[in-house]
């Protein structure tokens, strides 16, 4: 596996003391569930037909409601490993 060296620094960077493996074992389950989300939704459209404007634009909605628990989660992890520094 090849990672560009810009790339890999920041995520160095951002990783700080939990360690580059925790990062990259957080993201992968992260893309895991968006994949897994996606594979649902295919087979929600073969099973029930196509996904309607406002049902797309709701799930949208959601996942940009978990990106920014996400993002919540991870600078309050920021915080509090300040704090204890």
């Amino acid at each position: 596996m090849t990672i560009p060296e810009d790339l890999l620094e920041e995520i160095r960077a951002e990783a700080a003391e939990r360690g580059l493996s925790a990062y990259v074992a957080e993201a992968l389950r992260f893309k895991r569930d968006r994949d897994r989300l996606l594979e649902l939704v295919n087979w929600l459209e073969e099973e029930y037909g196509p996904v309607t404007d406002d049902e797309r634009a709701a799930a949208i909605e959601e996942l940009e409601d978990l990106d920014a628990e996400h993002e919540r989660r991870h600078a309050r992890r920021k915080r509090n490993a300040g704090d204890a520094a």
